[in-house]
C-alpha cells in the first residue's frame, strides 16, 4: 500500500531529527485548518512536496523551529489510519483536523503555538529492557 512508503519516509525524517526537548506552549490557539500550503505559510516554511495524491499530500518543511513533515488528508479516517501506522516508528505528532505535523518534540510543541492541535507521541524505542 502507498502508505507504507510514506511511513518509511516519515520515520526517516523523525530519525534524522533526533531527540529534542521543549516546553509546552503556555496558550494554545484554536486548531488551524486549510490546505498544506496554507498551514505551511502559517508556520513560515516553504513546503518541499514529497507526495501530492488525492488521499494525502505530504511535504518536508523547515522553519526557525526545525525540520518536520507536514501532511494533509482527504478524510479523517485516512488521517487516523496513517497516524496509527506511523506511531509504530516513534516520533512526535501535532494533530489537527485532516492534517498532521511530525518532528522532534520541541519542534511540534513550537508549531502548536501557531497551529493549535493535539500532541500525540509514537512508540518509545529508547526504553527497551534486557
Amino acid at each position: 500500500m502507498r502508505l507504507t512508503g510514506l511511513l518509511i519516509g516519515a520515520a526517516a525524517v523523525v530519525a534524522l531529527a533526533g531527540c529534542g526537548a521543549g516546553g509546552d506552549a503556555e496558550s494554545v490557539p484554536p486548531t488551524a485548518t486549510g490546505s498544506l500550503e496554507h498551514l505551511a505559510a502559517e508556520v513560515k516554511c516553504t513546503p518541499n512536496m514529497q507526495t501530492d495524491a488525492d488521499e494525502i499530500r505530504q511535504a518536508i518543511c523547515r522553519n526557525g523551529d526545525g525540520r518536520f513533515i507536514l501532511a494533509t488528508f482527504a478524510t479523517d479516517r485516512g488521517q487516523r489510519e496513517w497516524i496509527n501506522d506511523a506511531k509504530d516508528y516513534g516520533g512526535h505528532y501535532l494533530v489537527g483536523r485532516k492534517w498532521v505535523a511530525v518532528g522532534e518534540d520541541g519542534v511540534v510543541k513550537a508549531l502548536r503555538g501557531t497551529l493549535g492541535g493535539d500532541l500525540e507521541a509514537g512508540a518509545d524505542h529508547h526504553a527497551h529492557s534486557g
